[in-house]
């Protein structure tokens, strides 16, 4: 996986903000710049990886085993968190500053005609360079939803993998999960092999019910034996990669099994395993230093990543005696569930500095105390993310940040810039002690 980050890149000239444009989903406009454009997305096979949570692990560890296979392969990820350039990988490297700007002005005139989101401009790059670069494989990471997302104009996606699907962007997909599984659902296609590890049920049923409709095979799979009963190790901390790593396996097996994309490509136990423990992805369950102490950061920004981040650290703290209070700095985007993501995550006694995410709108202290008025005296201010950060030095169990993932995109700088000074080799992936990351 290429390493470091790659650096930020001022697109402003380029891409229209996303606040200004919103939210506007639809294959049309994307479908007729693309066939102007010559139809790069023609000129290689594709597999999509679609869910609420966890595609874009999914999606990193789907791309380490078919590396450590040889493939020539290309990834398409969202969001980024420090640079656009973190989108676009091809093998073991990003897309450059330079190639992301030439390619961007190379679609901007087709862009203006068709009115493009800026999310439709990018996925349109992101096409143009893998077909350039001549990927024998793309792995498409589903922005939003999955019917009516971008990646999705995509036509050949044999093979399709599902992470968690729980209640996120309602104002887009539905206030259900019956409703928001069907619009994730839709990318299946007759003919596709499509695989999920444990869904709600509600979720599961629909899952079901559209592959049946639309002709494609669903299998659902067990997650990976954990290390100590003969399961591969993980480059991803945490035991829900377990379930989203037997996605990204099963994902590899059907892409090089006969008739598939890559038939023919040698793919066997100790390649797995190789991919498997190289998968590196920042910003989940990553820890790095502050002044010297020691932090975990996570992406959780909805109620089911919440959820989870709150089980690994119950089964971090599990053999202590008693439960030790924990500080947090949280930035919780305004749009979002903020007032059952605080009940989620924190436990009595804990104490969290809140924090606007830069650039975002975001909920307030006083928000947060008004809708959970029993979390309230648990609640300080922050003034800015050092104050947040500082106020996570005392000590204790392992303090978290999260909230969001813009959140992590705008204190990993500031991470690199201490550590490289002071901590040598912090920030590097690993997780949490008792998890299966190295």
């Amino acid at each position: 996986m290429p390493s470091p980050l790659p650096p930020p890149v001022d697109l402003g000239d380029l891409l229209e903000p996303f606040a200004r444009r919103g939210v506007d989903l639809g294959l049309e406009r994307l479908a007729g710049a693309l066939a102007e454009g010559g139809h790069p997305e023609r000129r290689f096979a594709a597999a999509q990886v679609a869910g609420t949570n966890g595609k874009g692990s999914i999606c990193t560890v789907l791309h380490a085993i078919l590396r450590a296979a040889g493939v020539h392969v290309g990834t398409y990820r969202s969001p980024h968190l420090v640079s656009w350039c973190e989108r676009i990988q091809v093998d073991d490297a990003w897309i450059t500053p330079t190639t992301l700007r030439d390619d961007l002005a190379r679609w901007q005139p087709l862009a203006r005609q068709h009115r493009l989101t800026p999310f439709e401009l990018i996925t349109a790059a992101a096409f143009d360079h893998f077909a350039r670069e001549r990927v024998d494989l793309a792995v498409l990471e589903v922005g939003l939803g999955g019917r009516l997302d971008a990646t999705t104009v995509h036509p050949h996606r044999p093979v399709i993998g599902f992470g968690a699907i729980g209640l996120d962007h309602r104002e887009h997909l539905g206030d259900t999960l019956a409703a928001i599984a069907a619009e994730k659902a839709a990318v299946m296609g007759p003919g596709c092999l499509a695989f999920s590890c444990a869904q709600e049920p509600e979720a599961r049923r629909v899952l079901e019910a559209e592959a049946r409709r639309r002709g494609a095979s669903l299998q659902w799979l067990d997650p990976l034996p954990a290390v100590a009963d003969g399961g591969p190790r993980l480059g991803l901390a945490g035991d829900l990669q377990r379930h989203n790593g037997a996605v990204a396996v099963a994902m590899a097996r059907a892409l090089t099994a006969p008739g598939g994309p890559l038939a023919g490509t040698p793919l066997d136990a100790a390649t797995i395993r190789a991919g498997l423990e190289a998968a590196r992805w920042p910003g989940r369950l990553e820890r790095h230093r502050w002044r010297g102490r020691e932090l975990l950061i996570d992406g959780a920004h909805n109620p089911p990543a919440a959820a989870t981040l709150r089980r690994e650290l119950d089964r971090l703290d599990e053999g202590m005696e008693g439960a030790r209070p924990r500080r947090w700095l949280l930035g919780i985007q305004r749009h979002k569930e903020g007032a059952v993501m605080l009940e989620q995550l924190l436990r009595p006694g804990d104490r969290a500095a809140v924090v606007a995410v830069p650039e975002h709108a975001s909920w307030t202290l006083e928000e947060l105390a008004a809708a959970c008025p029993g979390k309230a005296d648990q609640l300080e201010p922050a003034a800015s993310l050092a104050a947040g950060l500082d106020s996570l030095l005392p000590g204790g169990p392992l303090p978290v940040v999260a909230g969001s993932l813009f959140l992590l995109g705008a204190v990993l700088p500031l991470f690199d810039a201490l550590e490289a000074d002071e901590v040598p080799g912090a920030g590097q992936p690993g997780g949490i002690p008792g998890s299966h990351g190295p």
